[in-house]
């Protein structure tokens, strides 16, 4: 990446997202990052450019915003009610008052998550989250190893003359506090932790807010009295079949990720007995885990698998499901077999770091 400035093309995208941040910061030159070989000409950023404003209050940080998500120059989407994918992403990162410049890896890290967004066409919407399988700062001590996403306090979406666009903040979090945000609801937990982290400004050497006895009390009373908002998960490793066997009924197989088992578990705890379904989402195969009333069932529907629980089939399956491989069977739901295989936990460069099961 350079400093060079924009070429002089026509940008009403771009020039949008400046009118957002001159209303926030009049005056102020933020400092810029461009990318010499755009991805359109097949370069490796997917952004084509971040900037980053300094400010002191409430608490000393740098404040990003992406260019690249939305389009910034034609429109080229025959979505007319939205630019490009729909969002820019920002970040606040605390800094220290006398720091002239943003950190290198804060810039890698946009770009990275535009790189996600790029490849797989997911996209990052208010009260999401992901974890990061590692620090957020690569080779660093701190806690904050996963990113929840929620509107930019201070910056709405905005019109553009190429559709709408938001502004999507990403916030470090610790594993617990992430474990916390889909277990009950990310969107509210922030706004619970908002007096205790102003805009909620990312701060690399913090400690979990969860550590606070005050917090978590008031996170596990939100959990118990609104279940978990949490509706969609993705899993690397899901699949499953059915085979009919002769005079019994059929056989369902379900193949899932050590790795997963107690998330899947604890969300179908927080899910079913409130009346709301799960969906688990992995490569072609998806899973619909429905409410069963008084009755438990598998059934396979357009391509995709309907599985009905009752709250005690839903019990069951917390004490027997391990994130340990091998085969698993529920009582009361022998026609479905659980084949639990172990998972592999990569870093960046896609070396193994941890296996679970």
């Amino acid at each position: 990446m350079d400093t060079d400035d924009q070429q002089d093309v026509s940008t009403p995208g771009w020039d949008a997202i400046n009118a957002a941040f001159e209303r926030l910061y009049p005056g102020q030159e933020p400092k810029h990052a461009g990318t010499i070989i755009s991805w359109r000409l097949g370069g490796q950023d997917p952004l084509d450019g971040i900037s980053a404003w300094k400010r002191l209050e409430p608490v000393p940080h740098w404040h990003f915003v992406s260019y690249g998500l939305s389009e910034l120059y034609e429109k080229t989407s025959d979505d007319p009610e939205h630019s490009g994918y729909g969002f820019e992403l920002t970040f606040r990162l605390a800094c220290d008052p006398a720091e002239e410049d943003p950190p290198i890896w804060a810039f890698s890290l946009l770009q990275n998550l535009a790189r996600y967004v790029f490849e797989s066409g997911n996209v990052f919407a208010d009260g999401q989250w992901m974890n990061l399988n590692g620090p957020i700062e690569l080779e660093s001590e701190t806690l904050i190893c996963s990113l929840a996403f929620l509107n930019d306090p201070e910056v709405p979406a905005i019109d553009t003359p190429h559709g709408r666009v938001a502004f999507i903040q990403i916030v470090g979090q610790t594993l617990d506090e992430e474990a916390a945000g889909k277990r009950w609801r990310t969107r509210k937990l922030y706004e619970m932790f908002l007096p205790h982290l102003p805009l909620w400004v990312t701060d690399v050497s913090r400690a979990s807010l969860l550590d606070r006895p005050e917090l978590r009390a008031q996170a596990d009373a939100g959990l118990l009295r609104d279940g978990s908002s949490t509706g969609l998960l993705y899993t690397d490793t899901l699949a499953w079949t059915q085979q009919n066997r002769l005079l019994r009924a059929t056989l369902t197989t379900i193949s899932l990720g050590a790795g997963q088992v107690e998330d899947i578990v604890s969300l179908l705890r927080l899910r079913l007995p409130f009346g709301n379904p799960l969906r688990i989402v992995g490569g072609d195969a998806q899973i619909f885990f429905e409410p069963g009333g008084s009755a438990n069932g598998a059934a396979a529907q357009d391509g995709d698998l309907h599985l009905q629980l009752t709250n005690a089939a839903v019990e069951a399956l917390a004490t027997t499901l391990h994130p340990r491989a091998g085969i698993y069977t529920l009582p009361g739901l022998d026609t479905v077999r659980w084949d639990i295989r172990q998972t592999e936990i990569r870093d960046v460069q896609g070396k193994v770091i941890e296996t679970i099961g």
